[in-house]
């Protein structure tokens, strides 16, 4: 009797096999385009927050690194911050420039700078015995003619009632001032030796007053009292370190600034 082979079903070509290899393109290829969507559209917040750590890590201005999105209007540079705190308080960062003069002839920033060299030249002349006792500077700042008296000359420890000695220089800077078309701020600093009283809580306080002291009797002298301020600063805008008792002398101080009203 013949033996009956064992025949192998004949495997019949799986035609089929292309849907595979499409499937894969069609995924390679939608992870492509998903790719290139999330690179063309910028997360402004989290680039801001990048650029602004990698260029505080090098020591850059990150302050017009803003990213260009495409179809809108390129934004104005943005302020950095420290210029814009400053711009919002209105503070004025001085550089005394000891012994310069506004030139007349120059189109300085005021447009005045003969009548102010005018006035830095009769304040310094009639300042001149405090001037070289140390107890006074006559400079020409950024904005304006700048007066600084020491408060030892001024005010006893922890009183904003001036000292009959200071009324005199005081007299004469008011005569020098009287009837001129000017904006004089008076501005009060103190040293970091804490006070608290029931007149002065905080050195603030005693700042202030003693601002307003010198712009009272400016007043009584015939300074416009319109055309002036008084500003207490404090402790916080000390000259000098408070480490030393010759450096906290310093720092007890008012600084008369003198600048076109406008």
């Amino acid at each position: 009797m013949a033996r009956t082979r064992n025949r192998q079903p004949e495997e019949h070509d799986n035609r089929d096999r292309w849907l595979v290899s499409y499937a894969d393109f069609i995924t390679l290829l939608f992870a492509f385009f998903v790719v290139m969507y999330s690179v063309s559209s910028v997360n402004e917040g989290k680039y801001r927050v990048l650029s602004n750590s990698l260029t505080t890590a090098f020591g850059k201005d990150s302050s017009n690194m803003s990213p260009i999105i495409l179809g809108k209007t390129p934004r104005t540079a943005i302020v950095s911050s420290a210029d814009e705190n400053n711009a919002m308080l209105n503070i004025d960062i001085k550089r005394p420039i000891t012994g310069v003069l506004l030139d007349k002839d120059s189109d300085d920033a005021f447009g005045e700078g003969e009548a102010l060299e005018s006035i830095y030249l009769e304040l310094e002349q009639g300042m001149k015995t405090l001037i070289d006792d140390g107890l006074v500077k006559v400079d020409v700042g950024n904005n304006g003619v700048e007066v600084e008296i020491n408060n030892s000359i001024l005010f006893q420890s922890g009183s904003s009632s001036l000292q009959n000695m200071a009324v005199p220089a005081l007299q004469k800077i008011a005569k020098i001032l009287k009837g001129k078309p000017y904006f004089v701020q008076v501005e009060g600093f103190t040293d970091n030796v804490p006070i608290k009283t029931e007149i002065f809580p905080s050195n603030w306080e005693l700042s202030a007053a003693r601002s307003a002291s010198v712009v009272h009797l400016f007043m009584k002298n015939g300074v416009t009292p319109k055309n002036m301020s008084a500003i207490g600063y404090g402790e916080y805008r000390p000259v000098v370190s408070n480490a030393t008792a010759k450096g906290r002398k310093q720092n007890r101080r008012v600084v008369i600034v003198i600048a076109p009203e406008k």
